[in-house]
């Protein structure tokens, strides 16, 4: 049973739940940031002292395991551990994790580097535990039909991009004044906070939601229904997921230079001057949830005005790979400015140009394949279903890494501008099928457009 208790017309389990991941995302995101410079930059600075590649090599396993993870996490929740519990599990690994990449070399009878793997090994299996089940939790706040389910994850949404939006900031600053270990202790920090108010408010706002294994529960159900087999819409409509998922591998394999390459690319590059005051390379990786904060609710409400002319999924993914393409070309546009003199810094409205049209392109995919997914998987196969979803972002993030790390043989342009064709034929590509997805969907899109239609009204009226 869920809480009696409201705030703002939803259960209040659901802020508690917003708080949680918001400063959880504030752990993952302050590391994040920091996480490539702090091995490109020397001993002496505190850095690893690590290569280019390397670390760009390393970015693209750590992101890939963190999408990967959550496939097992989930089926431990689901069968043995009940949601709240991995949530509480897999906070106290993360920020181990991080403390553990705070300390000192020789703190643990390790090797820097040892100890450097074993923090990023807790992280990646906490994230496990945590990523999959705290999204599920939400939805269980609200019974099937509930209309303001969509609201909620929009609110829930908004929490995740704020704490990203705090920690390229903080991170950046603390990282600036004490050093690189300084930024795991408040990315740390940030994960005891998210485990002090799930264990001090979970069980009054959240009552019993999350706490015995889904598998536990639907044991009586699962025995009195006969596997059935797939019928010929439902294999259409997990092509459409399958063939999506390509593309989704293109654009993140794309956006995830973020954390990569394009930081590198901000610290080295780039004028971050602004008078006297050099802007940290990490309060750049806060732009992508600050656009996302003011672009979200503008974007949401052009859709719903299209009302019948909204663009179907597929084509909404053909705009988020133009829009990727958009911002690399900013990209190769800061490239050109150096003209081959790498001692040239280029200008940071480049930079923003390039969040901007990637937070675009992430607005036109992201939630809409989340919820592309719940549409077209049927239900006995719709954990199955978004822990594929996850892992075509497991794929990506991976190639990102290989990409990024190639940049000392390839050059920055060749990259950036290899990333913007791609993405730009991918896009034309996805356009030239969409009648043929469309088709395949045997109705979904116009469920899912009455649906955020029905979503919207209700928020206007709220």
């Amino acid at each position: 049973m869920t809480s009696p208790k409201q705030i703002l017309g939803h259960p209040r389990g659901l802020f508690l739940l917003f708080g949680t991941e918001l400063w959880e995302r504030f752990s993952y995101y302050a590391m994040r940031a920091i996480l490539v410079l702090y091995l490109t930059d020397t001993t002496i600075n505190g850095g690893m002292g690590w290569s280019t590649k390397d670390a760009l090599d390393l970015y693209g396993i750590y992101t890939g395991l963190v999408y990967i993870t959550p496939l097992i996490g989930g089926w431990l929740a689901d069968n043995y551990l009940g949601q709240r519990r991995s949530i509480l599990i897999g906070g106290a690994l993360m920020a181990i994790g991080q403390f553990t990449l705070a300390m000192p070399a020789d703190a643990l009878g390790l090797s820097a580097v040892q100890t450097f793997y074993l923090g990023l090994a807790l992280l990646v299996a906490g994230n496990g535990l945590f990523k999959p089940n705290i999204s599920t939790m939400v939805g269980d706040l609200y019974q099937e039909g509930d209309n303001r389910r969509d609201g909620a994850f929009t609110i829930f949404y908004m929490g995740i991009n704020i704490g990203a939006l705090l920690a390229g900031v903080v991170s950046g600053s603390v990282t600036n004044e004490f050093g690189w270990k300084a930024g795991f202790i408040v990315a740390g920090a940030g994960m005891i906070i998210s485990l002090i108010m799930q264990l001090s408010l979970a069980h009054s706002w959240l009552g019993d939601i999350g706490i015995a294994p889904a598998a536990v529960r639907d044991l009586e159900n699962n025995k009195s229904q006969k596997k059935q087999a797939l019928t010929k819409e439902e294999v259409n409509r997990l092509k459409v997921i399958m063939v999506m998922g390509l593309f989704v591998i293109v654009f993140w394999a794309g956006f995830e230079q973020a954390g990569g390459l394009m930081n590198i690319y901000t610290q080295q590059y780039t004028d971050r001057m602004i008078g006297t005051f050099e802007v940290p390379a990490a309060w750049f990786q806060s732009l992508n949830p600050f656009f996302i904060i003011t672009l979200a609710p503008v974007l949401a409400a052009l859709w719903v005005k299209l009302g019948k002319k909204e663009p179907s999924s597929p084509v909404k993914f053909a705009l988020a790979l133009f829009f990727l393409a958009l911002g690399f070309l900013c990209m190769v546009g800061a490239v050109m400015e150096q003209g081959g003199d790498t001692t040239v810094k280029t200008s940071m409205l480049w930079l923003v140009g390039a969040f901007f049209f990637h937070t675009l392109g992430e607005l036109c995919l992201s939630p809409i394949g989340l919820s592309m997914v719940t549409k077209l998987a049927p239900l006995r196969l719709a954990s199955l279903m978004m822990g594929a979803w996850f892992g075509f972002n497991a794929i990506a993030n991976y190639v990102a890494g290989v990409i990024g790390s190639h940049v000392g043989e390839l050059g920055a342009l060749s990259i950036f501008g290899g990333i913007a064709v791609t993405a730009t034929l991918s896009g034309i590509l996805l356009l030239f099928f969409s009648g043929i997805l469309v088709r395949w969907m045997h109705g979904a899109v116009s469920a899912h457009v009455t649906d955020e239609e029905a979503s919207a009204k209700h928020t206007q009226l709220a």
